[in-house]
């Protein structure tokens, strides 16, 4: 493995030439932290590129986050946040060692919301795998989602999500796989945090990469 710093962003790429499949990976309300590189160097070791962007880079990251909330509030599919995640989707497609057909995505809370409103609305991506994200706005856009890997915890102010995704995706025709760990807490992923719940990362690790083995490291390129 590899690992290049891109304006404030972090790359970790397996070894070999690839291509390689391609996901960006999305942080929390803490940023870019280790926790994020973490994610990046054990989707490396899967044999993907993984890109963890920094959305608060050389900005306030309560004024992003404000903006962010307010945007996703008001049914604004293109809310800050989104272009400069389709602008690191494009800049991650365009290097030799990544494959453009085969990119994913993945996001916790502030990025879990932020991944499912970008789905909306970017045909690039194969798969995304919220935790712990809130469902977007307006609620049809959510039938244009590509499928999604989806994962939260018994009692959060984002759980309801779940059953709304649940609803939408299912009408839609769209795969997905979602689930709720009942005895797990808010950013249970994180093994860094307080509220880290092993039990129910490592189950929603195994599901992210059997979704992601379908959906984006097997996807075949589009016709036409």
């Amino acid at each position: 493995m590899r690992t290049v710093s891109l304006d404030g962003s972090h790359l970790a790429l397996p070894d070999g030439p690839g291509p390689h499949p391609g996901v960006v990976v999305v942080h929390e309300a803490f940023g870019l932290n280790d926790n994020i590189r973490d994610i990046c160097q054990r989707f490396t070791e899967q044999g993907y590129a993984a890109l963890g962007v920094d959305l608060f880079g050389g900005r306030s990251r309560a004024v992003c986050m404000a903006r962010m909330f307010i945007g996703a509030a008001a049914g604004n599919l293109e809310h800050f946040g989104v272009p400069a995640l389709k602008a690191a989707l494009g800049g991650l497609a365009s290097r030799p060692e990544v494959d453009p057909d085969r990119l994913g995505a993945i996001g916790f809370c502030l990025g879990g919301s932020i991944v499912l409103t970008w789905g909306c609305t970017d045909n690039r991506l194969r798969a995304i795998a919220p935790y712990y994200g809130a469902a977007p706005k307006p609620r049809e856009a959510i039938r244009r989602l590509c499928p999604v890997v989806g994962s939260w915890p018994g009692r959060d102010f984002t759980t309801k999500a779940a059953a709304i995704l649940e609803t939408e995706l299912s009408a839609a025709g769209t795969a997905h796989d979602l689930k709720v760990y009942p005895g797990a807490k808010h950013s249970f992923f994180n093994d860094r945090g307080r509220s880290y719940d092993a039990d129910a990362a490592a189950d929603s690790w195994q599901r992210v990469l059997a979704f992601f083995a379908d959906h984006v490291r097997g996807a075949e390129a589009p016709s036409g």
